[in-house]
């Protein structure tokens, strides 16, 4: 990654062109860094990542480096620990949370694609730091009240995934390998909605968390199997 220097001139036109990206090309540059994956044949994928392009133009613009951002997903994220230990309506607090730390974590790769930031070094940061994120989002669930159980064996299919995803991509399968049911956008999605249920109904805030618990498990087996399935299938058919 570059040093931090003073910026120039030079330097502040180059963000102000970075940040005038044009969506399709920030599409076509994601495209490239994925395995070749067009986010364009997907309707979430499109979505989610032209949000993410239109948050991303006002951080280039002030000059955050990727790893930056990635950083501040992280921090965001550990914020929502306080909340959920706090019960009550403080709960209501925690979805919103859980909502900015998941656009950060897209925001990060987008700050590096607009940019051409992109480096090996962050790749792996990133990717740290959303197995923490994701292992926080269980401990809001058991401080809510879902039971521990649940929430070990959901971190540990989650875990799983990732692996073998990793193992996949290092035996060659192209990076993007296959979307599951259960990739991060789900996570946070579904960690956003039974928590939500557990601030709105507070009496049944714990059982609440326990099916979101629950959720975590059984699509992580879905997600598991799915993505086993595939890669067994393309790794055969790149040996024949």
């Amino acid at each position: 990654m570059p040093t931090s220097v003073w910026p120039t001139a030079d330097m502040t036109a180059s963000r102000g062109r970075a940040a005038g990206m044009p969506r399709d090309d920030y599409f076509v540059a994601w495209s490239a860094l994925h395995g070749g994956y067009d986010p364009r044949e997907s309707f979430f994928a499109r979505w989610w990542l032209s949000i993410a392009h239109a948050c991303a133009r006002p951080l280039v613009r002030a000059g955050f480096s990727p790893n930056a951002v990635t950083v501040m997903g992280l921090l965001v994220s550990v914020l929502s620990l306080w909340p959920a230990a706090a019960g009550g309506r403080w709960i209501l607090v925690v979805p919103v949370i859980v909502v900015v730390s998941g656009l950060l974590d897209n925001l990060d790769g987008a700050v590096a694609v607009m940019t051409g930031r992109t480096s090996r070094w962050g790749y792996v940061l990133d990717s740290v730091v959303d197995r923490v994120s994701d292992t926080i989002y269980l401990v809001v669930l058991w401080l809510i009240g879902a039971p521990v159980w649940a929430c070990v064996v959901g971190g540990g299919l989650m875990m799983l995934q990732e692996y073998a995803r990793a193992r996949a991509v290092a035996a060659g399968m192209s990076e993007i390998g296959v979307v599951t049911v259960w990739e991060r956008p789900t996570r946070v999605v579904v960690t956003v909605m039974f928590v939500l249920g557990a601030g709105i109904y507070l009496s049944a805030a714990a059982t609440w968390a326990a099916v979101g618990a629950y959720a975590w498990v059984g699509l992580g087996v879905v997600g598991c199997v799915q993505l086993l399935v595939v890669v067994r299938r393309r790794l055969i058919v790149d040996e024949m």
